[in-house]
Protein backbone atom coordinates (compact mmCIF):
# COMPACT_ATOMS: atom_id res chain seq x y z
CA UNK A 1 0.00 0.00 0.00
CA UNK A 2 3.31 2.51 1.20
CA UNK A 3 4.47 1.45 -2.62
CA UNK A 4 1.64 2.29 -4.21
CA UNK A 5 0.80 5.70 -2.68
CA UNK A 6 4.47 6.71 -3.56
CA UNK A 7 4.31 5.87 -7.26
CA UNK A 8 0.80 7.41 -7.06
CA UNK A 9 2.93 10.65 -5.62
CA UNK A 10 5.55 10.55 -8.24
CA UNK A 11 2.77 10.50 -11.08
CA UNK A 12 0.86 13.33 -9.75
CA UNK A 13 3.71 15.35 -9.46
CA UNK A 14 4.78 14.58 -13.33
CA UNK A 15 1.73 15.17 -14.35
CA UNK A 16 1.93 18.26 -12.78
CA UNK A 17 5.10 18.85 -13.82
CA UNK A 18 4.46 18.38 -17.53
CA UNK A 19 1.71 20.74 -17.26
CA UNK A 20 3.69 23.57 -16.08
CA UNK A 21 6.48 22.87 -18.34
CA UNK A 22 3.50 23.22 -21.07
CA UNK A 23 1.98 26.64 -19.89
CA UNK A 24 5.44 27.63 -19.80
CA UNK A 25 6.78 26.83 -23.55
CA UNK A 26 7.60 29.64 -25.73
CA UNK A 27 4.28 30.34 -28.59
CA UNK A 28 4.55 28.55 -32.14
CA UNK A 29 6.55 30.64 -34.65
CA UNK A 30 3.01 31.60 -36.32
CA UNK A 31 2.25 33.04 -33.35
CA UNK A 32 1.60 36.89 -33.30
CA UNK A 33 1.11 38.91 -30.42
CA UNK A 34 -1.20 41.92 -30.27
CA UNK A 35 0.69 44.83 -30.14
CA UNK A 36 -0.64 48.34 -29.14
CA UNK A 37 -3.23 50.39 -31.80
CA UNK A 38 -2.43 47.42 -34.15
CA UNK A 39 1.32 48.13 -34.41
CA UNK A 40 2.69 45.92 -36.70
CA UNK A 41 6.59 47.76 -36.94
CA UNK A 42 9.09 48.28 -34.15
CA UNK A 43 7.91 51.41 -32.19
CA UNK A 44 11.22 53.55 -33.63
CA UNK A 45 9.96 52.76 -37.32
CA UNK A 46 6.75 54.03 -36.04
CA UNK A 47 7.96 57.37 -34.93
CA UNK A 48 9.70 57.87 -38.17
CA UNK A 49 13.25 56.50 -37.27
CA UNK A 50 16.65 58.50 -37.55
CA UNK A 51 17.59 61.25 -34.94
CA UNK A 52 13.86 62.51 -34.12
CA UNK A 53 12.83 58.90 -33.17
CA UNK A 54 16.30 58.58 -31.09
CA UNK A 55 15.36 61.17 -29.08
CA UNK A 56 12.05 60.72 -28.58
CA UNK A 57 12.82 57.30 -27.07
CA UNK A 58 16.09 58.44 -25.17
CA UNK A 59 18.42 56.80 -27.11
CA UNK A 60 20.83 59.91 -27.54
CA UNK A 61 20.23 60.54 -23.67
CA UNK A 62 22.05 64.52 -23.90
CA UNK A 63 19.98 65.67 -26.47
CA UNK A 64 17.25 64.28 -24.74
CA UNK A 65 17.61 65.53 -21.26
CA UNK A 66 18.77 68.68 -23.36
CA UNK A 67 14.92 69.22 -24.75
CA UNK A 68 13.24 68.75 -21.78
CA UNK A 69 15.37 70.96 -19.74
CA UNK A 70 14.74 73.66 -22.28
CA UNK A 71 11.03 73.01 -21.96
CA UNK A 72 10.69 73.25 -18.59
CA UNK A 73 12.69 76.61 -17.92
CA UNK A 74 10.32 78.20 -20.50
CA UNK A 75 7.28 76.80 -18.33
CA UNK A 76 8.70 77.76 -15.33
CA UNK A 77 9.39 81.46 -17.13
CA UNK A 78 5.91 81.91 -18.15
CA UNK A 79 3.68 80.06 -16.14
CA UNK A 80 5.46 80.20 -12.62
CA UNK A 81 7.39 83.62 -13.02
CA UNK A 82 4.37 85.15 -15.62
CA UNK A 83 7.23 86.15 -17.98
CA UNK A 84 5.03 87.00 -21.49
CA UNK A 85 5.81 84.90 -24.56
CA UNK A 86 6.17 88.36 -26.58
CA UNK A 87 8.75 89.90 -23.99
CA UNK A 88 10.49 87.00 -24.30
CA UNK A 89 11.14 87.34 -27.35
CA UNK A 90 12.27 90.38 -28.16
CA UNK A 91 14.84 89.92 -24.87
CA UNK A 92 16.52 87.42 -26.01
CA UNK A 93 16.94 89.17 -29.52
CA UNK A 94 18.39 92.15 -27.91
CA UNK A 95 20.49 89.81 -26.19
CA UNK A 96 22.02 88.15 -29.22
CA UNK A 97 22.10 91.36 -31.19
CA UNK A 98 24.11 93.09 -28.47
CA UNK A 99 26.47 89.91 -28.01
CA UNK A 100 26.85 89.77 -32.04
CA UNK A 101 27.18 93.34 -32.22
CA UNK A 102 29.81 93.81 -29.75
CA UNK A 103 31.82 90.60 -31.11
CA UNK A 104 31.91 92.17 -34.81
CA UNK A 105 33.37 95.20 -33.06
CA UNK A 106 35.77 94.05 -30.49
CA UNK A 107 37.25 91.45 -32.94
CA UNK A 108 39.66 93.89 -34.69
CA UNK A 109 40.97 94.51 -31.47
CA UNK A 110 41.25 91.06 -29.96
CA UNK A 111 42.29 89.72 -32.98
CA UNK A 112 39.95 86.88 -33.34
CA UNK A 113 37.84 86.16 -36.57
CA UNK A 114 34.70 88.41 -36.83
CA UNK A 115 30.89 86.29 -36.68
CA UNK A 116 30.13 84.46 -39.96
CA UNK A 117 25.99 85.36 -40.31
CA UNK A 118 24.81 82.20 -42.34
CA UNK A 119 22.22 83.26 -45.53
CA UNK A 120 19.26 81.91 -44.34
CA UNK A 121 16.69 81.20 -47.17
CA UNK A 122 13.83 79.29 -45.97
CA UNK A 123 12.62 76.72 -49.62
CA UNK A 124 9.37 77.26 -50.70
CA UNK A 125 9.05 73.58 -50.76
CA UNK A 126 9.03 73.47 -46.99
CA UNK A 127 5.86 76.22 -46.84
CA UNK A 128 3.81 74.07 -49.24
CA UNK A 129 4.78 71.08 -47.88
CA UNK A 130 3.34 71.94 -44.10
CA UNK A 131 0.35 73.46 -45.36
CA UNK A 132 -0.56 70.21 -47.65
CA UNK A 133 -0.22 68.11 -44.03
CA UNK A 134 -1.72 70.62 -42.60
CA UNK A 135 -4.59 70.59 -44.78
CA UNK A 136 -5.27 66.73 -45.24
CA UNK A 137 -5.20 66.41 -40.92
CA UNK A 138 -7.93 69.30 -41.13
CA UNK A 139 -9.63 67.29 -44.08
CA UNK A 140 -9.76 64.07 -42.16
CA UNK A 141 -11.05 65.90 -38.78
CA UNK A 142 -14.20 67.23 -40.71
CA UNK A 143 -14.52 63.68 -42.18
CA UNK A 144 -14.59 62.13 -38.90
CA UNK A 145 -16.70 64.90 -37.25
CA UNK A 146 -19.36 64.64 -39.97
CA UNK A 147 -19.32 60.70 -40.09
CA UNK A 148 -19.81 60.94 -35.84
CA UNK A 149 -22.67 63.50 -36.14
CA UNK A 150 -24.19 61.73 -38.98
CA UNK A 151 -25.41 59.01 -36.31
CA UNK A 152 -24.26 55.66 -38.28
CA UNK A 153 -21.78 54.75 -35.48
CA UNK A 154 -23.45 55.01 -32.05
CA UNK A 155 -19.74 53.72 -30.06
CA UNK A 156 -17.47 56.25 -31.90
CA UNK A 157 -19.76 58.94 -31.19
CA UNK A 158 -19.93 57.76 -27.51
CA UNK A 159 -16.32 57.30 -27.68
CA UNK A 160 -15.77 61.24 -29.13
CA UNK A 161 -18.52 62.95 -26.92
CA UNK A 162 -17.01 61.03 -23.69
CA UNK A 163 -13.31 62.35 -24.81
CA UNK A 164 -14.13 65.90 -25.05
CA UNK A 165 -16.21 65.66 -21.56
CA UNK A 166 -12.96 64.48 -20.15
CA UNK A 167 -11.06 67.21 -21.97
CA UNK A 168 -12.69 69.65 -20.79
CA UNK A 169 -12.52 69.06 -17.33
CA UNK A 170 -8.86 68.26 -17.87
CA UNK A 171 -8.66 71.76 -19.19
CA UNK A 172 -10.59 73.34 -16.44
CA UNK A 173 -7.86 72.31 -14.25
CA UNK A 174 -4.89 73.84 -15.54
CA UNK A 175 -4.13 76.47 -17.82
CA UNK A 176 -3.33 75.84 -21.42
CA UNK A 177 0.76 76.25 -21.25
CA UNK A 178 0.03 74.04 -18.38
CA UNK A 179 -1.68 71.57 -20.21
CA UNK A 180 0.44 71.81 -23.08
CA UNK A 181 3.38 70.96 -21.26
CA UNK A 182 1.88 68.35 -19.80
CA UNK A 183 0.90 66.61 -23.23
CA UNK A 184 5.06 67.60 -24.16
CA UNK A 185 6.11 65.66 -21.22
CA UNK A 186 4.04 62.51 -21.63
CA UNK A 187 4.51 62.24 -25.09
CA UNK A 188 8.41 62.52 -24.75
CA UNK A 189 8.58 60.12 -21.86
CA UNK A 190 5.73 57.48 -22.34
CA UNK A 191 6.98 56.02 -25.90
CA UNK A 192 10.58 55.28 -24.30
CA UNK A 193 8.36 53.47 -21.27
CA UNK A 194 6.64 51.96 -23.65
CA UNK A 195 9.59 50.34 -25.55
CA UNK A 196 11.05 49.26 -22.31
CA UNK A 197 7.74 47.56 -20.98
CA UNK A 198 6.36 46.62 -24.60
CA UNK A 199 5.40 42.91 -23.60
CA UNK A 200 3.53 43.99 -20.05
CA UNK A 201 1.40 47.13 -21.80
CA UNK A 202 0.44 45.11 -24.69
CA UNK A 203 -1.01 42.41 -22.38
CA UNK A 204 -3.06 44.66 -20.12
CA UNK A 205 -3.71 46.75 -23.14
CA UNK A 206 -5.50 43.68 -24.30
CA UNK A 207 -7.19 42.56 -21.66
CA UNK A 208 -8.51 46.40 -20.62
CA UNK A 209 -9.86 46.13 -24.38
CA UNK A 210 -11.48 43.07 -24.03
CA UNK A 211 -13.04 44.37 -20.81
CA UNK A 212 -14.37 47.59 -22.43
CA UNK A 213 -15.93 45.32 -25.28
CA UNK A 214 -17.56 43.16 -22.50
CA UNK A 215 -18.66 46.40 -20.74
CA UNK A 216 -19.39 47.85 -24.04
CA UNK A 217 -21.66 45.06 -24.85
CA UNK A 218 -23.86 45.03 -21.80
CA UNK A 219 -24.90 48.29 -22.21
CA UNK A 220 -25.51 48.13 -25.93
CA UNK A 221 -27.85 45.03 -25.28
CA UNK A 222 -29.82 46.90 -22.63
CA UNK A 223 -29.78 50.41 -23.38
CA UNK A 224 -28.48 51.34 -26.74
CA UNK A 225 -30.07 48.96 -28.73
CA UNK A 226 -33.06 50.55 -27.65
CA UNK A 227 -32.41 53.75 -29.14
CA UNK A 228 -34.00 54.42 -32.29
CA UNK A 229 -31.61 55.12 -34.64
CA UNK A 230 -31.29 57.97 -36.94
CA UNK A 231 -33.29 57.91 -40.09
CA UNK A 232 -30.68 59.44 -41.65
CA UNK A 233 -28.54 56.63 -42.19
CA UNK A 234 -31.44 54.23 -42.99
CA UNK A 235 -32.11 55.96 -45.96
CA UNK A 236 -28.46 55.92 -46.81
CA UNK A 237 -28.33 52.38 -46.81
CA UNK A 238 -31.47 52.12 -48.86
Amino acid sequence: MAEAAVEETIHEYKGSSSSDSESEKPPSPGFKKKRLFGRKEPVHAVLGGGKPADIILWRNKQMSASILASATVLWLLFECIGYHFLTFICHSLIFFLVVLFLWSNAASFINRSPPNFPEVILPEDLFLSIAHSVKHKINETFAIFRYVASGKDLKKFLMVITGLWVLSIIGSWFSFLTFFYIVFVLLYSLPALYEKYEDQVDAAAEKAAIKMNKQYAVLDEKLLCKIPRCPFSDKKQH
